[in-house]
């Protein structure tokens, strides 16, 4: 059906300004005699307001049972709307333990970090101690004389074995 702007403005409970809108925006399309079908108001827009419709709906036999349905059908929806809001608080929880326990872990792991530094700078401090005592033991490098009064180097000195 196909009927006027003023009147689809009208049964729908919208502003001409609105519709025009609609149109302009691409959203709404009109006949070439700038008329509109009702199937784009449906489309756009959703059910009409206007009282004739509401009228004959309540005066209708099937409405009641109509009416029950919706009843039964809103009640389904909000169940399973809690159900998901009920997800979405445990969903939000598992996500909360879990940055708890990424925080916990980046801690020990700082921790431990520390602690290897510490642990590495012993074992340097340590190093570098017994690099210091070995280096009081080991022999000097000067040359040391000889019974004979001659004067040989360490090198020579250790690769002989006897002293003729």
């Amino acid at each position: 059906m196909i009927i006027s702007v003023t009147k689809a403005a009208k049964e729908w409970g919208v502003s001409r300004t609105t519709i025009y809108q609609k149109v302009n925006d691409g959203e709404l399309s009109r006949t070439a005699d700038k008329k509109i079908d009702t199937s784009e108001m449906l489309r756009v827009f959703g059910e009409p307001v206007s009282k004739k419709r509401t009228e004959q709906s309540l005066n209708s036999p099937d409405s009641t049972n109509l009416n029950t349905q919706t009843v039964q059908s809103c009640t389904a929806l909000e169940h399973q709307l809690e159900l998901e809001k009920l997800k979405n608080e445990h969903l939000r929880q598992q996500v909360s333990d879990q940055k708890q326990l990424i925080e916990n872990y980046q801690q020990q792991i700082g921790q431990l970090n520390k602690t290897l530094e510490k642990a590495n700078a012993s074992i340097h401090d340590f190093a570098q101690v017994r690099l210091l005592e070995f280096k009081q033991f080991e022999p000097s490098v000067e040359p040391q004389p000889e019974k004979d009064g001659t004067v040989k180097s360490i090198t020579e000195k250790k690769k002989r074995w006897w002293d003729f």
